[in-house]
């Protein structure tokens, strides 16, 4: 069950990331799609000292997952502005 779940989580970036490069050719695929695996490596991490109990590690999870979160938000809106540069004057 875990298996297939997490495929499909796979999946699911796969198909974020080609969503996204498709409407903006400055966002690349296959850097979309590493970001996005590292975003689910945080989030396992996080869940998986969760269940450990282990509080510390938690938190290095959680401050490593925001820091990620942020550069992606960073990379989306850096291929936005490019995109359409007149728009942000």
């Amino acid at each position: 069950m875990v298996k297939q779940l997490n495929k499909e989580w796979y999946r699911n970036a796969d198909e974020i990331a080609a969503f996204l490069s498709g409407a903006n050719p400055y966002l690349k695929n296959e850097d979309l799609k590493n970001l996005l695996y590292m975003h689910l490596k945080f989030v396992t991490n996080d869940l998986t000292a969760s269940l450990a109990k282990d509080w510390n590690a938690r938190i290095v999870a959680i401050d490593e997952g925001v820091t990620h979160i942020i550069l992606i938000a960073d990379t989306i809106t850096a291929g936005v502005i490019k995109q359409f540069p007149d728009k942000f004057k």
